[in-house]
């Protein structure tokens, strides 16, 4: 059975899209923990970040530097990046902003046009 991350990379699954290209997707995170937090994903599944072949870990990785030096010139602050791999088991880093607003693992609640404003505001392609 195909992860949700799967059925987002294959469209069955709406996301609010950041940045993608040939072997990775980056969008916002939907349970927030602070404003910007994006998931990067290889669009192969595989369950750990660490079983990923070697070509897929460094794409995923490139577009995780890639949006963390984005996200520091567009939202003027340093950015925290996570590799948790527990909740889903499709292999993800979690890039987010570390500010006052962050939440540490408790979740924010944006609303349809707010993930919509911030998803146009750091949208790379």
């Amino acid at each position: 059975m195909s992860s949700i991350f799967t059925k987002i990379v294959q469209g069955e699954i709406p996301c609010y899209k950041i940045y993608e290209d040939e072997k990775t997707l980056a969008f916002l995170d939907i349970a927030p923990e602070a404003e910007g937090h994006t998931l990067v994903i290889p669009k192969l599944e595989v369950d750990k970040v660490y079983d990923l072949p070697d070509e897929d870990y460094r794409a995923v990785m490139d577009t995780v530097k890639k949006l963390a030096k984005h996200y520091e010139k567009v939202l003027g602050q340093r950015m925290q990046i996570k590799i948790v791999g527990i909740d889903v088991p499709h292999a993800h880093v979690h890039v987010l902003p570390v500010n006052e607003n962050w939440a540490g693992e408790r979740y924010m609640k944006p609303t349809e046009e707010e993930f919509r404003a911030l998803q146009e505001k750091l949208r790379m392609n």
